[in-house]
């Protein structure tokens, strides 16, 4: 079986594919169990966030993996990645610590590789294997932020379109802003808004209680989403980031705010995958939507100054990779031993029971020592024994020389000490 990645991000397809092969957390159960069902697969996880859909597995063809992903969106094989093995563990490394994300060290992925690690466990997907990389991927990207600067002043999608948002629109200090959602995107973004000082925060979200939670810790309003449309006129500034598979701000909405407000300037940041906003908003003329896609070029800044840790996080990265092929390598090489061991000791349990029928049968105990050594010696020694002369009538020389490295030609062991021993008597 072989370990594979498979997947598409922000950097190998567009938006409007990825919101299709995106999977919320009501799907995963489903989807991870048709994953266990594949005749092919015997472990599987699923990754999906705003920026990127991967799917993890131990499996024995990559191209069934490829084909299950392409039911959910076509022409999708084109913008696939494909990474096995040593690739693959790599390329999870990297993910965790954030050098594969759109900005360089944000902090958010790591704890989304452990809600899909935690969610593939749940659900009966996740074998031994899997467990382990994910276990020694938690450790690695804790050693990486820890060891370098990668992880320092962390920036999330969040805090740059906040910081767009004020450097290039309007002062915050001056404007209303709308959050619709309450989950850990919106969560930030109150964060960075509330530090920001903005002038009146309003916080619309399906449940109401969330939304009011969210509000008492920033200063700001609470609203149903049914409301949305009665209050989206006042927003100079919306950020949307909610689970909905279909747009919740259609271009109609957005027209009518805007003429309520008097086509004065609306700038919006649509932080969701699927899309919350509808794309044809961005042909309004006083409408301005940016997508997770457009803050690509925003955080480019951002990515040239840490380039020099993560270069240091990229050097932990490959010795942990190494690392843990050597221990995957040498596992493997562990597996004659054990069966040898195995051996050993089955064939110890079985003549011992035997022996210890013939002592309580009353067998003399000399008669029962024989016995056992004489069956113990013929239990261990046979499969060699058959093993070496088949070599020898085949002509197997590599046998004969293992045997040769095993059992060297010496003296036979003696329990009795030469006169020089180092702990012979004076």
């Amino acid at each position: 079986m072989t370990l594979w990645v498979l997947g598409l991000n922000h950097q190998t397809a567009p938006v409007e594919l990825r919101e299709r092969v995106a999977f919320d957390a009501g799907a995963l159960p489903t989807a991870l169990s048709a994953l266990r069902t594949l005749p092919q697969v015997e472990e599987a996880a699923l990754l999906s966030t705003c920026n990127r859909t991967e799917l993890y597995a131990v499996a024995d063809d990559g191209q069934v993996l490829a084909n299950w992903l392409a039911t959910h969106a076509d022409g999708l094989e084109a913008y696939l990645y494909r990474h096995r093995d040593a690739d693959a563990v790599r390329h999870l490394f990297r993910v965790a610590t954030g050098l594969d994300s759109m900005v360089l060290g944000e902090p958010q992925i790591l704890g989304q590789v452990k809600d899909a690690w935690a969610s593939a466990r749940e659900h009966g997907a996740l074998g031994s294997r899997l467990d382990r990389l994910f276990q020694q991927t938690f450790a690695v990207a804790k050693r990486a932020r820890t060891d370098t600067r990668v992880g320092a002043n962390p920036v999330s999608v969040a805090s740059t379109a906040v910081r767009l948002a004020q450097d290039s629109f309007t002062r915050l200090s001056d404007s209303t802003v709308l959050l619709i959602g309450a989950g850990e995107t919106i969560e930030l973004a109150a964060k960075h808004l509330s530090e920001g000082r903005v002038r009146r925060l309003l916080i619309a979200n399906r449940t109401l209680a969330h939304a009011q939670d969210l509000a008492s810790r920033h200063g700001g309003y609470a609203l149903p989403l049914g409301e949305l449309e009665r209050h989206l006129g006042e927003a100079d500034v919306v950020f949307s980031a909610t689970a909905a598979r279909e747009p919740i701000l259609l271009r109609a909405h957005v027209e009518q705010a805007l003429a309520r407000r008097r086509h004065k300037p609306m700038l919006l940041f649509d932080l969701a995958v699927p899309r919350d906003i509808a794309a044809d908003v961005a042909d309004l003329a006083d409408a301005y939507l940016y997508t997770v896609d457009d803050l690509e070029r925003a955080v480019e800044d951002n990515r040239r100054s840490r380039r020099e840790a993560a270069d240091a996080a990229e050097a932990i990265i490959e010795l942990q990779v190494a690392r843990y092929v050597e221990t995957l390598q040498a596992g493997g090489r562990q597996e004659p031993l054990k069966r040898l061991r195995a051996h050993g000791e089955q064939a110890r349990d079985d003549v011992l029971a035997k022996a210890r029928q013939q002592l309580a049968n009353g067998r003399e105990p000399e008669a029962v020592l024989e016995f056992l050594a004489h069956s113990l010696t013929n239990r261990l020694l046979h499969p060699p024994t058959a093993a070496l002369r088949e070599a020898a009538l085949t002509g197997d020389a590599e046998l004969a020389r293992a045997a040769d490295r095993l059992f060297p030609e010496k003296a036979p062991y003696s329990h009795a000490k030469k006169p020089d021993d180092a702990d012979a008597a004076p």
